[in-house]
């Protein structure tokens, strides 16, 4: 048997294989659970916001937000506030979450035998969060979710598109979206220029992703070199592009706008996206782990505004800024909704 490249370690022969990394875990494993789960029909023409409730917001800032705020005495402005929030939440992707797990319990031994109770409870904490995260991306896979977000993404009709990523960071849904509907162009786009390496040079490049051969239908492992990926370094309102893109897709965006501005959200989509093209978009879901998680990770993830929202709260925003609503429902921590333009 031919040794595989190191570069890519995984073949058509893995499908089905899934194991735990350092830092995240391979799934090959086919969309067989850990689906996306269908929600209830809604006739969005008279859901009001009475009936849908308004988005919980998260408000436990990150004190590297409120030292800034209190040294410039402003508000963080969002393009720096969004640079360190990559900044911070790559370096979760980029740590073994065990490796740190032990070294905070050794740090919160050392503190206790020195009777530093403070420096001893500190550390406690980065026990707690590293155990979270753990579960969170490697066990359970609740972040990059490839199985979920598979069948999300299933049953567009679309060949070799063009596919265009709003506020991308490490691009990985746009790379999805190609390993499946392969041929086409990705076009990843983010305002913050450490992006383009430190999150999307940043993630694994032997990191399979499952989807199709166009030549045969069948299954095929695709890698991130193999794809047609160009990232750009720009604020969305600045992009030259036009209606011509088969899907445009956010991921985590449209949380990020108070209502005055949810408009400004929808009409990034609208803009670039074909009249029978699809817009796919995801919103982190207003549930009790949720909460817990921004609440536990408040100082590494919350620098800007940000809500958590069920998935009837993201069909109507959708629905009132102009979009017909294809399919809506949830994934493991996300509300997701496939979008046309009216």
């Amino acid at each position: 048997m031919t040794a595989t490249a190191p570069h890519r370690p995984f073949t058509e022969q893995h499908i089905g294989h899934t194991e735990l990394r350092d830092t995240h875990r391979i799934d090959l494993r086919r969309t067989e659970r850990d689906a996306f789960a269908d929600a209830r029909p809604v006739d969005w023409s008279t859901l009001t916001w009475k009936d849908a409730g308004r988005p919980y917001r998260v408000e436990n800032w990150s004190s590297q937000k409120l030292e800034w705020e209190a040294r410039h005495g402003e508000q963080l402005p969002v393009p720096e506030a969004w640079s360190m929030f990559n900044r911070s939440f790559q370096s979760l992707f980029d740590t073994n979450p065990m490796q740190a797990r032990l070294n905070a319990l050794k740090k919160a031994g050392v503190a206790v035998t020195k009777r530093e109770l403070r420096a001893a409870w500190e550390a406690m904490g980065e026990v707690v969060q590293w155990t979270v995260w753990n579960r969170a991306q490697r066990v359970e896979d609740t972040i990059w979710d490839p199985r979920a977000k598979r069948s999300l993404f299933a049953g567009l009709d679309v060949e070799k598109p063009r596919i265009l990523f709003l506020g991308a960071a490490d691009g990985y849904e746009a790379m999805l979206l190609s390993a499946m509907y392969p041929g086409g162009e990705v076009v990843l786009v983010d305002y913050d220029a450490w992006c383009e390496e430190g999150r999307f040079g940043a993630f694994p490049a032997a990191y399979p992703f499952l989807g199709s051969d166009p030549r045969t239908g069948a299954e095929r492992v695709w890698y991130r070199e193999e794809m047609n990926i160009d990232f750009v370094v720009s604020d969305i309102r600045d992009l030259p592009y036009g209606r011509e893109f088969d899907v445009v897709v956010s991921i985590g965006l449209v949380e990020h706008f108070p209502d005055a501005y949810k408009p400004t959200a929808f009409e990034f989509h609208r803009r670039f996206v074909k009249p029978d093209g699809y817009c796919v978009m995801t919103t982190p879901r207003l549930h009790p782990r949720t909460r817990m998680f921004y609440l536990l990770f408040g100082d590494l993830m919350n620098f800007s505004y940000r809500e958590l929202m069920d998935v009837r709260q993201l069909g109507l925003y959708a629905w009132e800024n102009g979009f017909e609503v294809l399919r809506h429902g949830q994934i493991k921590t996300h509300n997701g909704v496939i979008c046309r333009a009216r």
